[in-house]
């Protein structure tokens, strides 16, 4: 079966045939790192971390390219830096903030059982890429110059005579549609009203860097160019995939769109533009306002990182997910099972019944599905190179046994205590003194599973509920 993927500019479902199945290339839109990340923030790294897993299973770990970018150009976060290093120059604040986040984020997302991407640009490490593509987009005459801004025209690309797609096409929207998207300033020098802003002059206490297109000022880029310059620097004029969060849509991916192919005069950026769907807390928006804003440290306090990735993956990426205490629950329980069973057998390869739904479009819930029959079956050996696959099962069974304990505040000497003292008990037929140990340790989380050891003999283990 093929590897097929929803494209959001073509709204169906296709094929995927890379540029070059030797050099599998995508990019994702990644964090703007001023603080810790919230649980919607996870969902793209999970689901676009399952799909750079099954393109190193389909066409090798050496032939799949994965860039995702840091943000590290925002006004929160040159607040954050002015606050909290005043005596230092803003842009070296700016780094000791973005560092610092950028750890945060690191160690978050990989307790997720994200693996690193292959590449991980800065934005301020590619100012000279965004400038060179400026520079293309006002000789090209899609972007011009006005009060040291430069401003990028979608009436012009559209009113180009050549193969440039239509600004709006992502979005399947038209310009009369459009309003002005988020950076950018409603202002008199604009010559559209959704002309949007490639570089704009530095304020007093913001980064600055030299400007592009004979402009004396000193300034700073727009969000939009970032991206198009880290995507070009590492991935080229035009490569396979493009992800994000479908809030990405418009207007920070159709503008990508809209420079990258400008300036190279391509009639694509990406072959395959996917998107996330939102995330909701109990069926609520997540907001600060509403007090259900959870951050992934917050809930890797309390969960292991691989309860939080299982618990998303149970909805596929396109659709809506809601975040519940009860959907955690269920989570965690599934994963207390499958590292009894599978954690500590040695690896095969992974069931075709687990990779034939992810081959539709990431269909995760049907891959679950898929894994709790072959727990069903007791294989064993398809069900642990399944959930290697997908990145469960880092740790051994009693390894995630242990850590449960340690997190619960359970006393496993005072546990081992009480059962030898129930097993005594039983011994001497007290089964009222027996029972009564057993309730103790249920009232404490404690479930008892009586069994027979090699040997014969009685034997007792325990784990949390």
């Amino acid at each position: 079966m093929e590897l097929r993927l929803y494209d959001t500019l073509t709204r169906e479902k296709r094929t995927f045939v890379p540029l070059n199945p030797q050099d599998v290339r995508m990019y994702v839109c990644g964090p703007t790192v001023y603080d810790f990340a919230h649980i919607g923030n996870a969902r793209p790294v999970i689901v676009f971390d399952v799909l750079f897993r099954l393109l190193r299973h389909l066409y090798g770990e050496a032939h799949v390219k994965y860039v995702r970018n840091i943000t590290d150009v925002d006004d929160k976060i040159n607040d954050r830096a002015a606050r909290d290093f005043p005596g230092l120059p803003l842009n070296e604040a700016i780094r000791k903030v973005t560092e610092e986040t950028g750890r945060q984020f690191h160690a978050d997302v990989d307790a997720l059982g994200a693996l690193r991407p292959s590449v991980e640009p800065r934005a301020t490490e590619h100012i000279g890429e965004m400038r060179e593509i400026i520079e293309r987009l006002v000789a090209g005459g899609f972007a011009y110059v006005a009060e040291d801004h430069v401003l990028f025209s979608p009436q012009a690309m559209n009113a180009a005579n050549s193969e440039l797609p239509r600004y709006g096409a992502l979005s399947n929207r038209s310009l009369d549609e459009m309003v002005a998207g988020a950076r950018v300033d409603v202002a008199p020098y604009k010559r559209g009203n959704t002309d949007f802003v490639l570089w704009k002059p530095s304020k007093p206490g913001e980064p600055s860097w030299p400007s592009p297109a004979g402009i004396k000022v000193p300034g700073r880029p727009g969000w939009h160019i970032e991206c198009s310059a880290m995507a070009w620097k590492h991935l080229g004029e035009h490569f396979d995939i493009h992800g994000g969060g479908i809030d990405l849509v418009f207007p920070h991916h159709e503008n990508e769109v809209a420079q990258s192919c400008c300036a190279f005069h391509q009639s694509r950026m990406a072959n395959y533009w996917m998107h996330n769907g939102f995330l909701q807390v109990e069926s609520e928006k997540m907001s600060k306002s509403l007090g259900n804003f959870i951050t992934i440290r917050d809930l890797l306090a309390d969960w292991p990182g691989e309860v939080l990735r299982l618990n998303m993956l149970k909805t596929q990426y396109r659709s809506p997910i809601d975040w519940t205490l009860k959907s955690l629950e269920e989570s965690g329980k599934t994963l207390d099972d499958w590292y009894r069973v599978a954690a500590d057998v040695p690896p095969g390869e992974p069931a075709a019944s687990v990779i034939e739904p992810l081959l539709d479009d990431l269909n995760t819930p049907q891959t679950i599905a898929a894994l709790h029959g072959l727990r069903n079956a007791s294989d064993a050996s398809g069900l642990a190179a399944s959930l290697r696959l997908l990145g469960f099962l880092s740790e051994s069974a009693a390894q995630w046994e242990g850590r449960k304990r340690q997190a619960s505040g359970v006393d496993a000497s005072e546990i081992d205590r009480l059962i030898a003292e129930r097993a005594a008990a039983r011994a001497r037929k007290d089964f009222k003194e027996s029972d009564r140990i057993r309730d103790e340790l249920a009232a404490k989380g404690v479930v008892l599973k009586d069994g027979k050891d090699a040997d014969g003999k009685p034997v007792t283990t325990w784990e949390l509920a």
